[in-house]
């Protein structure tokens, strides 16, 4: 199973910017969304099965233009999850899983923490999905939680981790959070198979910054231990430019 992760910064701005062709092309089998920053009734639904995926599934904010995630899939689930119960997130739409068979995958927003109060909010959040992981991976051990994690883990995955050493995102405290859940069972992907340094999925839209690749590493595709034989590729689709962030790729046997 080929799935894509994309935080696409508002679903119908990427339409406008050739994202349906793009989605074509890459022809993944299921695609989790991020930062749709649309309701259902908003989108035509149409044109998302006219390029081979008939269903779709939207968990939005109950904010307008704001958060929520979405995902579309070439055959459909046997299981939909909206949201996780959790009362202080599922209001801004973050959580999203669909199962196939052994198979769960979640599309995840996780909060950014550019001021303290939504730092507040994302620490809380971060607390609340690792205690929720950790049982749900009871139930589904197979399990591939995709999106926009807004951290950076190490300073591999950051331009300037000096500068930025205090920064939401580069925190001790989230990159901490993020190493003790690859700790707690999962792995991530994209390191999995690549060492290298400078591969980001997110870039300011300031400072020529994509272009000069100052980027950030805030898209991940954690994948939960049991499925380490069957991981066969993660890769980083950084020619996608529909977005602030770009696309991730995992392939699962």
């Amino acid at each position: 199973m080929k799935v894509v992760s994309y935080n696409v910064n508002g679903l119908r701005a990427a339409l406008k910017k050739g994202f349906i062709e793009w989605l074509q092309t890459v022809n993944p089998d299921v695609i989790c969304l991020q930062e749709i920053k649309a309701q259902k009734d908003q989108l035509d639904l149409s044109v998302f099965e006219d390029a081979g995926y008939p269903f779709t599934y939207w968990y939005s904010a109950q904010k307008k233009g704001y958060s929520g995630v979405a995902i579309l899939s070439k055959t459909e689930p046997d299981h939909i999850e909206y949201g996780t119960g959790i009362e202080t997130m599922d209001f801004e739409g973050r959580n999203l899983r669909a199962d196939y068979g052994d198979l769960s995958i979640m599309s995840m927003y996780l909060p950014s923490g550019t001021n303290l109060d939504r730092l507040d909010f994302k620490l809380n959040y971060m607390a609340e999905i690792q205690a929720y992981l950790d049982e749900l991976r009871k139930k589904r051990p197979n399990l591939v939680v995709l999106g926009d994690y807004n951290i950076c883990h190490e300073a591999i995955d950051i331009h300037d981790p000096v500068r930025n050493k205090n920064v939401s995102g580069f925190l001790p405290v989230e990159r901490e959070w993020i190493g003790n859940l690859i700790k707690s069972g999962f792995i991530d992907s994209f390191r999995h198979f690549n060492k290298e340094p400078d591969n980001y999925t997110w870039w300011s839209y300031r400072a020529n910054a994509r272009n000069n690749n100052k980027g950030w590493r805030l898209d991940y595709g954690m994948v939960s231990e049991p499925l380490q034989d069957r991981l066969k590729r993660s890769v980083i689709l950084s020619e996608a430019k529909h977005s602030d962030h770009c696309p991730i790729l995992v392939e699962i046997a």
